[in-house]
């Protein structure tokens, strides 16, 4: 085969491959776009960026996805239409049957789960499992292409559990299945509070006890960065937006900080 000819068969095979990427990123974008999602959580977008988060941890309308517990549904409102038709997608709720886990971890709001419940078409197709401590059975071992986690590890390691749960999301991962982390980031400079009681987490910290248990470190993406963002607060990473947790004093400082520096962080199941 002459070398253009070579060059050609090269092409004529990236094409579709190309053309499968723009299809998932065409995707994502509606879904991220879409009208149907409540204004108020889209409008975080700008501080979240959820387009190019979930396309670095590379989630596809294919994947089986398990989101570690939702909150209010800020993802889950992407990542549920997203997953509709061709993917799997599992929120793995919090417990309040005696483990110390926050209640706002034990389901959606109230008026989020309604919102779900009156809309199958977009939501129809979530599955609800538990994290808790006692409670590790996520999804079926070996079964899930990615596991994200959005804020939620500092609250891990405040509770003393975080082995616990990381051993659970490795057991439901495929191997070579990607684990997605995203947190508040202590200043580099600060020595890691062993209770995290202001809600930041040094990052390599976050990386080293991931690796631990059995992770490989792919990279981090500073998508999330807020330079802004000192970690020097009087009620810690809640002070900032949208948690405003000193109410209205100094609220337009706080506002023009805007939400916490982030990691963005990806791993690997060994």
């Amino acid at each position: 085969m002459t070398p253009l000819r070579a060059l050609a068969a090269l092409f004529a095979a990236l094409l579709p491959l190309a053309a499968h990427a723009q299809d998932t990123l065409d995707a994502l974008h509606a879904a991220v776009a879409s009208p149907a999602r409540t204004p108020t959580l889209a409008a975080r977008d700008a501080a979240r960026h959820p387009l190019e988060e979930l396309s670095f941890f590379g989630v596809k309308p294919d994947s089986t996805v398990v989101e570690i517990w939702p909150g209010s549904g800020y993802w889950t409102e992407i990542l549920a239409p997203y997953l509709h038709d061709h993917g799997t997608y599992y929120v793995a709720m919090g417990t309040p049957d005696g483990t110390p886990v926050e209640r706002e971890y034990v389901g959606f709001p109230a008026a989020e789960q309604a919102r779900f419940d009156a809309d199958p078409a977009r939501y129809g197709h979530i599955r609800r499992t538990v994290l808790a401590q006692g409670h590790d059975e996520i999804a079926p071992p070996r079964s899930v292409d990615v596991v994200l986690t959005f804020r939620n590890f500092h609250n891990w390691l405040t509770q003393g559990d975080a082995p616990e749960m990381l051993a659970a999301i490795h057991r439901a991962l495929k191997p070579g299945g990607i684990l997605g982390i995203e947190d508040h980031r202590s200043h580099p400079a600060t020595p890691q509070d062993p209770i995290f009681r202001d809600g930041y987490v040094r990052q390599d910290f976050a990386i080293r006890m991931v690796e631990k248990a059995g992770f490989t470190f792919v990279g981090a993406s500073e998508i999330d960065a807020n330079p802004r963002d000192t970690t020097y607060w009087p009620k810690g990473v809640w002070t900032l937006p949208p948690t405003y947790a000193l109410g209205d004093k100094d609220r337009a400082k706080y506002q023009a900080i805007g939400e916490a520096d982030n990691f963005v962080l990806k791993f690997r199941k060994n």
